[in-house]
C-alpha cells in the first residue's frame, strides 16, 4: 500500500512540475495581489484542463448554449435575484485580458505541505471519502458516532427523487476558524450521483483550506471527483478536469468582503447546471459570470443527471466523531441562528429539472453528522422563501 501511494505521489509531483512550466510558458500577464496571491493570466487554450486524457481532443465551449441568467418561476413570472456584493481582492491590482484565464499560482509553504495527511491530497484532492467503517468510538465514553464519510463532518439540506440538472443557492460568506493546517471547512452547493463507495460529485462555494491554499483566507472553490476522491478529482485547477472560460474570477482566490458578527452580511450566489446540448456542467457565479465547466467526459453517472442535490457545510479533520473533537468551525462558528442570521446559511435554494425551470425542491430534509458539534435548522413557515441555517464551533461543552 505504501508503495502504491509513493507511486501516485511521484506521478502527481511530475504532473505539477510539468503543469507549472506550461502555465509559465502560457502566461500573458502576472498580477501581484495585495493579499499575497500571484495571479497568472494564461492563454485559455493552454490551461491545465487539457492535460486530462479524456480531454485530448476536447473543443472548448466558450459559454452555455442557453441563457440561465433569468430565474423563472413555475407561473412564468420573473423572480428578483439577490445581490451578490463580494468580489476578489486581486481585482484591485489589475485584470486579465480577454482570451486568458486568471490562475492563482500555487505557493504552498513547505511547512504546510509536509503536514498533509494523505499523499494524494498534496495537489488539491480531498482525502478519500470512503472507509470500511464509519463508526467512531469516542474515547472514555460508551457513545458511538456514525459519520457518513470517515473524517468528514457534514451538515446539509438534501433533496433526491428526481433527475437534477442543476442546483443553486445564495451562500453567506464567513471566515471560520480552522484549527490545524491539515483540516478545512467549506460551505457549498453540491450535486452527486453513483454508488455510495464510488460516487461522483461536483461542488462549488467557499472554503478555508490551509492544506490547499497555504493560509486561512476564505476562498472561492470548485471541486470534482469521479470515484469518491480515491484517485480522481481536485480543488480548482490543481489537476486536469475543470475547464475555465472566464477572465474575471480566479479559482482559489480570496473573497472580499466577508461577513462578520458585528457587521453586514455578504453572500455569494452559486449555480451549477448542466448544458442540455453539450452535457457539460457549468458553474455560474453571481447571476452573470460563467466561470467554466466540467466536461461530461469526466463522468459516468453525472453524464446524464445528478441523483441528489445538497446545500450546506463540511469540516474535514481526523478529530471529528471522536474525543477530543476538533475546534474547527463550520459556517460562522455559531450554531444555526435564523433570527439574527449570524450563522452559516443558504437562501434562494433552487433545483433545475428536465423542464428547465428553476424552482424550490419538491421536498427536502436537513441532516447533520454531529448535532452537538455542528447543527442544522430549516425554516419554511412565515418566511417569503425557505431558508437553511447550519454550522457550529466544533469542540464545545456539548461536544468535548
Amino acid at each position: 500500500m505504501k508503495s502504491k501511494w509513493m507511486i501516485v505521489f511521484l506521478l502527481e509531483i511530475i504532473f505539477t512540475t510539468v503543469s507549472s512550466r506550461m502555465v509559465v510558458n502560457a502566461t500573458v500577464r502576472t498580477i501581484q495581489s495585495e493579499d499575497g496571491d500571484i495571479i497568472d493570466c494564461i492563454d485559455m487554450y493552454k490551461q491545465p484542463a487539457f492535460d486530462h486524457p479524456a480531454l485530448k481532443d476536447h473543443k472548448i465551449q466558450l459559454k452555455p448554449s442557453y441563457d440561465v441568467k433569468m430565474e423563472i418561476t413555475s407561473d412564468g413570472e420573473k423572480q428578483d435575484s439577490a445581490t451578490t456584493t463580494t468580489t476578489q481582492k486581486w481585482h484591485k491590482s489589475g485584470t486579465c485580458p480577454k482570451g486568458t484565464i486568471p490562475v492563482r499560482r500555487n505557493t504552498i509553504p513547505k511547512n504546510l505541505a509536509s503536514k498533509r495527511q494523505h499523499p494524494t491530497s498534496n495537489h488539491g484532492r480531498k482525502p478519500p471519502m470512503h472507509s470500511q467503517s464509519h463508526y467512531d468510538k469516542k474515547s472514555n465514553e460508551n457513545e458511538t458516532v456514525y459519520l457518513q464519510l470517515k473524517n468528514h463532518s457534514l451538515a446539509f439540506l438534501h433533496t433526491e427523487g428526481f433527475a437534477y440538472l442543476g442546483a443553486k443557492g445564495d451562500i453567506q460568506v464567513w471566515n471560520p476558524l480552522v484549527e490545524s493546517d491539515d483540516e478545512y471547512s467549506t460551505s457549498h452547493v453540491a450535486l452527486k450521483s453513483g454508488p455510495y463507495y464510488n460516487f461522483e460529485a461536483i461542488e462549488s462555494g467557499w472554503a478555508v483550506n490551509p492544506g490547499v491554499y497555504g493560509d486561512r483566507q476564505t476562498r472561492l472553490f470548485v471541486y470534482w471527483t469521479g470515484d469518491g476522491s480515491k484517485e480522481t478529482g481536485c480543488f480548482d485547477l490543481t489537476c486536469p478536469g475543470f475547464v475555465q472560460t472566464s477572465n474575471e474570477l480566479a479559482l482559489g482566490a480570496a473573497i472580499y468582503p466577508i461577513s462578520n458578527l458585528s457587521g453586514l452580511p455578504y453572500q455569494i450566489t452559486i449555480f451549477i447546471h448542466k448544458d442540455p446540448n453539450t452535457s457539460n456542467w457549468w458553474v455560474q457565479y453571481g447571476e452573470r459570470i460563467n466561470i467554466g465547466y466540467w466536461p461530461s467526459d469526466l463522468f459516468g453517472w453525472l453524464r446524464s443527471h445528478a441523483e441528489t442535490a445538497q446545500w450546506g457545510g463540511e469540516v474535514y479533520s481526523t478529530r471529528v466523531g471522536t474525543h477530543p473533537h476538533t475546534a474547527t468551525d463550520m459556517g460562522s462558528g455559531q450554531f444555526p441562528d435564523w433570527v439574527s442570521g449570524m450563522s452559516g446559511s443558504v437562501k434562494r435554494i433552487r433545483v433545475l429539472e428536465n423542464n428547465m425551470i428553476l424552482r424550490f425542491p419538491q421536498w427536502v430534509f436537513s441532516y447533520t453528522d454531529e448535532y452537538d458539534c455542528y447543527s442544522t435548522y430549516y425554516i419554511s413557515d412565515y418566511v417569503p422563501d425557505p431558508q437553511f441555517f447550519y454550522g457550529g464551533p466544533g469542540q464545545n461543552p456539548r461536544c468535548p
